[in-house]
């Protein structure tokens, strides 16, 4: 009987304490549910801290339009409208999300001696320095101060998808216009990871689809996160990813390159990684909206002594507090970035009070 009576009452403390803990987020739960429809209807928010997910919850109420609008542009693509529900398990495309995951495969291969940030493009890429680019280093493709002046990010990408080949894309990069001296401008685009994705192929002869697979996916667990299986891997925003997945690589970047246990970067990557390099002397040249006031470090923003992000063209918002010790991914999909900013602020600030 005294065994029962104990089982009993550890289960409603338990259940007690779980409620206690969910309780802290209910100041997030109403921001998700009176934000979403600003978001596209659907947005799925995880968190993790001290080892585990603390908080994993949906809002899905698209609205007439936000459905017709979902199914033309799906008609455009020549695909089937995906109007379910957003969960932790929804696989969307996450834009410059990307950026992070890239910058990141590109530092596994300075850990192990194959690539210098201070190394040339040139060195691997002839078709650069035949074009006056050879002296772009690969810190300055990591950090957008290659000095080259390219199409707007939209434009930009479509303009890649377009192209056969690596080979083909690098052409194309080599024929723009410079701008300013490498290393003196800060100009947020594509171009300098799609040159340092394409010195990744050359020195590995593999796809970085394959180089990403082996080296980011695989270690960190992740099985629903790619970059599109094209012909020319995008990797300034061409990846597709879920909240469940990407919750995996900032746990990594967190606990300073480990991941339960095994090493994927190393902490001076990740140390690295966070510094702002857009210091006084840089030129801004272009940088998004929601981004301004920014730095910039490798393939993620820099907001503040303890906070590093990677938002995306479709509004989706990972980022990581160094000071609070958690990670947290905000997914959904919209295009509209009025006001963005503005939300990321506000739900940072909630989730950092609920997590205290």
């Amino acid at each position: 009987m005294k065994t029962r009576v104990f089982i009993i009452l550890s289960i409603i403390i338990s259940c007690a304490i779980k409620a206690h803990a969910q309780a802290n987020f209910n100041q997030v739960d109403i921001w998700l549910k009176n934000n979403a429809a600003e978001m596209g209807g659907r947005v799925v928010l995880v968190v993790y801290k001290d080892g585990k997910l603390i908080y994993n919850h949906a809002e899905n109420n698209m609205s007439i339009k936000q459905k017709f609008v979902t199914r033309m542009i799906a008609r455009k693509q020549g695909k089937k409208a995906d109007l379910d529900d957003f969960s932790s398990t929804s696989k969307v495309a996450i834009a410059s999300c990307s950026k992070w995951l890239s910058a990141a495969l590109v530092m596994t291969f300075v850990d192990e001696g194959k690539l210098k940030l201070t190394d040339t493009v040139g060195k691997y890429l002839p078709v650069l320095s035949q074009h006056g680019k050879g002296m772009i280093t690969i810190g300055q493709c990591l950090s957008h101060q290659t000095g080259i002046k390219t199409s707007p990010l939209k434009e930009s990408l479509e303009e890649m998808r377009q192209e056969n080949s690596m080979d083909d894309a690098m052409a194309d990069i080599a024929a723009l216009p410079m701008e300013g001296t490498p290393g003196k401008v800060f100009h947020y685009s594509n171009a300098g990871l799609q040159i340092a994705g394409a010195i990744l192929e050359k020195i590995s002869g593999k796809s970085f689809e394959t180089l990403f697979a082996e080296r980011i996916a695989q270690p960190l667990g992740i099985k629903n996160t790619d970059f599109g299986h094209a012909k020319v891997a995008l990797p300034a925003g061409g990846a597709y990813s879920t909240s469940e997945d990407y919750l995996n690589f900032l746990t990594m970047v967190l606990n300073r390159g480990v991941f339960n246990g095994k090493h994927i970067l190393s902490e001076n990557s990740i140390t690295q990684m966070q510094v702002n390099r857009i210091t006084p002397d840089v030129k801004i040249t272009y940088t998004p909206a929601e981004a301004g006031g920014l730095g910039y470090g490798y393939g993620e923003w820099v907001f503040d002594a303890h906070t590093v992000s990677s938002p995306g063209l479709f509004g989706s918002f990972p980022w990581i507090d160094k000071a609070k010790q958690y990670a947290a991914f905000m997914l959904c999909f919209y295009i509209k970035s009025d006001g963005r900013q503005q939300r990321y602020k506000e739900l940072k600030q909630l989730v950092g009070e609920a997590v205290k």
